[in-house]
């Protein structure tokens, strides 16, 4: 019998509103997919377009206005907060994460059910060019995939050789727009999407 999806995000929503006495929202994004096995799957979309946010969320450092983030069976949302990065960890470029309140004590919720991460989402690495880091990086993101975890990959690639590092590791694809995201097979799937293809300009030939 196999166990549970390493990632399960079942109707997930987080809805940004502004003002005091009439709220307009302003933003709201939209996430449900499950990814069963280890893998290396990309994340692309315009900037502002929730791929940060959804981040968070999975990693249960900004809090849902709805549905659940499922890591291996357990809720991200429902461990303690300084145990959530044993299931998710989010690796950021600018090593900021929106803080939002802690309704309940840490005493309330569960012990996290595993010692390390289960899924490792890097927000826009760095790619360097010189001294062969992306062969590193590359050899680092498949050591994970052996060990049975999940990598999500975010680039917003501005040069061809980022476009050539997705289509050379990533088994998968989640593109994200307004909010909404829509999943992807295969880079060539990815480009039958036309927001897609807009996004990426001249480098979706890359």
């Amino acid at each position: 019998m196999t166990g549970p999806p390493i990632l399960d995000v079942r109707g997930l929503t987080k809805v940004y509103r502004r003002g005091w006495l009439s709220p307009q929202e302003t933003f709201r994004l939209e996430a449900e997919f499950t990814i069963a096995d280890p893998g290396v799957v990309g994340v692309l979309g315009p900037n502002g377009s929730g791929k940060t946010t959804l981040f968070e969320l999975i990693t249960g450092s900004n809090r849902p206005s709805a549905g659940q983030v499922l890591c291996c069976g357990q809720d991200v949302h429902r461990v303690k907060y300084r145990e959530r990065d044993r299931l998710a960890i989010h690796y950021h470029q600018s090593y900021q994460v929106r803080r939002f309140a802690k309704r309940l004590p840490s005493a309330c919720l569960q012990r996290a059910r595993s010692d390390f991460p289960m899924v490792h989402l890097f927000d826009e690495p760095q790619f360097s060019t010189q001294d062969g880091y992306i062969g590193f990086m590359l050899d680092f993101f498949r050591a994970l995939r052996a060990r049975g975890r999940l990598v999500i990959l975010c680039v917003h690639p501005n040069e061809a050789f980022q476009v050539r590092i997705l289509r050379e590791i990533c088994e998968g694809y989640i593109f994200v727009k307004d909010g909404r995201l829509r999943r992807a097979p295969s880079f060539e799937a990815l480009l039958e999407d036309p927001a897609a293809v807009a996004y990426l300009g001249a480098l979706a030939k890359a």
